[in-house]
């Protein structure tokens, strides 16, 4: 697609963006209060996702009502939902940087196993980037590690990740539903370039620091609130580095810009969501690197809300797009939205 008919596509997003933090502003510090209270029930909105099941209280002229029991949530269920998110960005990283996936002591759990499939190594042009690349690559492998050692029995497995660039690919497909690419043959290959890997990793990044900070309110033990505080400040570098490697290429190639403004509103529009993500454009001439509300704190989503993204879908399934055989563990339904 030519910059000139992504500036199209893009057109009517413009006035979106100048109101984005003022809604944030109000509507940020509610989100973050009802991620934490909500999280289990928010979870359990499906048939998959358990949540706690509210009993009757008996009256004086009835006996009790038994009530199915229900499996709450436990630290490592939430810590593995968290793990399967790092599959996918340790697994895109390793793969870009170094032609190999992870270990396959990295990869063995309870679930179904599968395989990161149709990646492909790059040779980056630029050797920051390049330099970038490799440590997200080196941390985010680390960062694996640390979740399976943290969890310790039951672990889960690496689900089957789609990495491919086919026309029917995760990506190609996330890229016509933004609106970069058309027509059900065309594919979207973000190894191709240095900024079309960026743009991939864009993809996984910031739904890593919003999931993660989502998933903070469901965690209890000390090890595990350590392991998750200390993840999601390590994702919101990553992050903040992408976004900003994206943004000082964008001021010599707009449309890298503008794809960050559309697959930004392809994540809002999978998630079902208000308008909270946001893309690397200047917002009232400053630069965005950092997508917060007007209290300057990122939002956060909860784990079915992350799944939507992640299966390329508004409806509930347990499986889809970059994971085309779903996520392993208990957490593992998208939204209905």
């Amino acid at each position: 697609m030519t910059n000139e008919s992504i500036l199209s596509v893009l057109d009517t997003n413009d006035s979106r963006r100048a109101d984005r933090r003022d809604f944030l502003r109000s509507a940020g510090s509610v989100s973050a209060v009802m991620a934490g209270a909500s999280l289990l029930a928010a979870c359990g909105g499906n048939n998959s996702n358990p949540a706690p099941t509210p009993t009757p209280t008996p009256t004086a002229t009835t006996s009790p009502t038994p009530t199915p029991s229900s499996t709450p949530l436990t630290d490592a269920d939430v810590l593995n939902f968290a793990l399967n998110l790092a599959y996918l960005e340790a697994q895109y990283f390793s793969v870009v940087t170094t032609g190999a996936g992870l270990s396959a002591d990295l990869l063995t759990g309870a679930g179904t196993a599968g395989a990161a499939s149709g990646g492909r190594q790059r040779v980056f042009a630029d050797p920051v980037l390049g330099q970038f690349a490799r440590e997200i690559a080196a941390d985010t492998r680390a960062q694996v590690a640390l979740l399976r050692r943290t969890i310790g029995t039951p672990v889960i497995a690496q689900p089957a990740i789609d990495l491919g660039v086919t026309a029917t690919s995760a990506f190609s497909n996330l890229a016509r539903t933004a609106g970069l690419i058309t027509g059900t043959a065309a594919t979207y290959d973000v190894y191709a370039t240095d900024e079309q890997v960026m743009l991939g990793a864009f993809v996984f990044a910031d739904v890593a620091v919003t999931a993660y900070r989502g998933i903070t309110a469901g965690v209890t033990g000390a090890a595990f609130i350590d392991a998750i505080a200390g993840m999601v400040s390590a994702k919101a570098y990553h992050a903040g580095l992408i976004r900003a490697a994206l943004y000082r290429k964008g001021i010599a190639t707009p449309a890298i810009l503008d794809a960050t403004e559309a697959l930004s509103k392809a994540r809002d529009d999978l998630e079902g969501a208000n308008d909270t993500d946001q893309g690397v454009k200047p917002v009232n001439n400053a630069s965005n690197i950092v997508p917060t509300d007007g209290s300057a704190l990122t939002f956060s989503r909860l784990p079915a809300q992350v799944l939507n993204i992640h299966y390329l879908t508004r409806a509930s399934v347990s499986a889809g797009g970059f994971f085309p055989a779903g996520v392993n563990g208990a957490l593992k339904t998208s939204n209905a939205v």
